[in-house]
């Protein structure tokens, strides 16, 4: 049984249909992408897997838990957690306090510590402006501090949004370094990512996502070298 099984949902913003019958399965310990163009319904489909949008048709389903009468924020106490477009960490507040609010489904102190522990290491920033607002932080710290965030909630299912949008190239490098080591530590991770080569570069398996409907899926490799991926996604000619 897959951790994350979606099968057949539709979406709507109003009167318009964003995803038309989407169907996909992420398994414990894989990394899964979806790749497509701006609009093709990528963060669309993270929204209704984290409770934001709720599906009209279809299911979604955490280790066969039908999620349907589940609201947002009770999902991270099933074991979800959303890292989100544009990062959204709370800029009045400090790095600890940020991390703080990850682990607010969660009452064991000695485990909250040994996470906070963990972020540090894995973000070694992080831990040298633990008591700056988060809104002091540069574009790639508040990237990190989006991402402890979410570890904090010692999710089995993390969802990641565009994680390298508005980062150097040097940066984007260091963060999917971070994502395959969250994922190497027993994190299951969805990654939703426009830089397409970086994220089939670190996955397992791969979606394609056109206009609200998955028009293709394979391993992340054999994506990596299919000629409509290339030519699409890729910028191969």
């Amino acid at each position: 049984m897959a951790m994350l099984d979606v099968k057949d949902i539709h979406t709507y913003y109003g009167n318009i249909h964003a995803l038309k019958g989407i169907s996909l399965e992420v398994n414990e310990g894989e990394i899964v992408t979806l790749i497509g163009a701006n609009g093709a319904g990528k963060t669309t489909t993270l929204r209704a897997i984290s409770g934001l949008l709720k599906p009209r048709e279809g299911s979604i389903k955490l280790n066969g838990e039908d999620l349907a009468t589940y609201h947002a924020h009770e999902l991270a106490f099933k074991g979800i957690a959303m890292v989100p477009e544009g990062r959204g960490v709370f800029s009045q507040l400090s790095v600890d306090e940020n991390l703080q609010m990850g682990a607010y489904s969660r009452n064991d102190s000695a485990g909250i510590n040994k996470d906070k522990e963990r972020v540090f290491k894995l973000f070694p920033r992080l831990k040298e402006r633990h008591k700056q607002p988060a809104g002091t932080l540069s574009g790639g710290e508040q990237q990190m501090l989006a991402t402890g965030r979410a570890l904090m909630a010692h999710p089995k299912l993390m969802l990641m949004d565009e994680p390298s949008m508005g980062l150097a190239p040097i940066l984007v490098e260091g963060i999917f370094e971070i994502i395959k080591e969250i994922n190497k530590e027993g994190t299951t991770i969805l990654l939703v990512e426009q830089n397409a080569l970086m994220a089939l570069s670190i996955a397992h398996r791969g979606y394609v996502l056109q206009t609200g409907q998955i028009v293709l899926s394979d391993t992340a490799e054999n994506l990596a070298n299919n000629e409509m991926v290339q030519k699409s996604y890729l910028g191969v000619e």
